[in-house]
């Protein structure tokens, strides 16, 4: 199965089966072991590393993203 096919599928689902199937999709996730949720965890964040690597995002300081959060929270 192809994953970009599957989601590209999804997408043109109305809103209600969606919603439906993001919801069906998540609760899926909760009958993951612990190893498998941290394995699943390593996957993403060596994904965004090599995002970030690769020059696709850009690092943002500390003190940046603290003073995002704070102006959020006001």
């Amino acid at each position: 199965m192809d994953a970009l096919l599957i989601e590209h599928e999804a997408l043109q689902l109305p809103t209600a089966e969606r919603a439906r199937l993001a919801q069906h999709l998540i609760d899926s996730l909760d009958e993951l072991s612990v190893h498998q949720t941290d394995t699943l965890w390593l996957l993403e964040a060596n994904e965004r590393l090599c995002t970030f690597d690769a020059g696709g995002v850009s690092a943002v300081s500390a003190d940046e993203v603290r003073q995002k959060a704070r102006a959020l929270l006001k």
